[in-house]
């Protein structure tokens, strides 16, 4: 898991994170730490999805609420993140971007 581009003040690029492999309730834990950081100093982030091979339901429920503290910003979801957003209906509420680009940019 990377963070790049730092935030400077609140109105600079958001962080974003960058995490690989499987999210599940073992997994999660040091990823939910960097999120939270993340979110509490710069008041969100960009979460770059694109090498996320499966995330569970512990990780849903992160980005839901995360979404609901900061400005998560989801960017180049795998296929299965994209598919565990659109099967759950949470596409409806989270903020979804092609890009880590066209996220910097919203």
């Amino acid at each position: 898991m990377t963070i790049d581009e730092p935030r400077h003040g609140m109105s600079g690029p958001l962080p974003v994170i960058a995490p690989q492999g499987d999210l599940d309730e073992d997994t999660l834990p040091p990823l939910e730490v960097r999120i939270r950081e993340a979110a509490a100093a710069h008041g969100g982030l960009i979460l770059k999805a694109s090498r996320i091979a499966f995330g569970d339901s512990t990780f849903l429920r992160l980005l839901l609420t995360i979404h609901q503290e900061a400005d998560l910003r989801i960017a180049n979801p795998s296929p299965a993140i994209t598919r565990l957003i659109n099967l759950t209906g949470a596409d409806q509420v989270l903020h979804i971007h092609p890009t880590v680009e066209d996220a910097q940019t919203t």
